[in-house]
Order: C-alpha cells, then structure tokens, then sequence
C-alpha cells in the first residue's frame, strides 16, 4: 500500500502503461511524501463496455474510466484533491484518457492493514509532516 487503480475500457502496449506507472509512483511518493518502494500500480484492462456511466441522466451509459486509491488514512482533503489531478493529469496525457470521463475515488486505511514483508512488515501510521 499505496494501491493505484486503473479501470480501463481499451487495451495499451506494456511500455506505455509502464511509463504511466513510474509517473503516477513518482507523484505519488514526492506529493504524498512515502517510500516508492511501497507503491504498487494496477492498469485493469476490462476491454471494451467494461466500465459505465450515465453522465447525462436522459442520455444512455457512457465508456469510462475509474482510478481507486487505497492508501494511508490521514491526508488534508486538498492534497488528496490535489493528487487525484495530478494523476489525472498522467491518464490524460499518457493513455489519452477523456478528464469528463475520469473519476478518482480515495480508500484510506491505517498502517497495520497495509504489510510489506521487504520492508518490514506493518506500514507506519501516516503523520503530519512525514517525509520520504
């Protein structure tokens, strides 16, 4: 843990969703302040009509895409903000995903729920200030 998602409805080459994996690992641990180590990024292809939604309630379900953050409980609500845009931001650029058809959504949990056997077991509580 940190765990980044992405639930996507298209297929990519391994190098580019290899790039967009070191990008969203490096924002994460430099915005967030945690070991790169510890962060794992899963790229879900489901293919097409995977993923759904209906942002014009007259109209009919949409192709989306969704990105889930499990990560350490803690964080202000504008860095989560802030985060979430620059990940974003690398799903836009890198696999040409459409921003009005991205959604980001936050799991947080505390240290013991998160283990690294390579790093020592249990993850630490997030606290103010933590630094990599």
């Amino acid at each position: 843990m940190p765990y980044l998602q992405l639930d996507v409805n298209d297929h990519y080459p391994s190098a580019l969703k290899q790039r967009l994996a070191d990008q969203m690992c490096r924002t994460y641990a430099e915005m967030m302040s945690v070991d790169i180590r510890r962060i794992s990024v899963a790229i879900r292809e489901l293919g097409e009509g995977g993923l759904w939604r209906i942002p014009d309630p007259e109209g009919p379900p949409v192709p989306v895409s969704l990105m889930m953050l499990d990560i350490r409980k803690g964080r202000p609500p504008e860095l989560r903000m802030a985060l979430a845009k620059a990940l974003c931001g690398h799903c836009i650029e890198v696999l040409g995903l459409r921003e009005d058809r991205l959604n980001v959504e936050f799991t947080q949990h505390t240290g013991d729920e998160m283990y690294h056997p390579t790093l020592g077991g249990y993850s630490p509580d997030w606290t103010p200030g933590e630094e990599t």
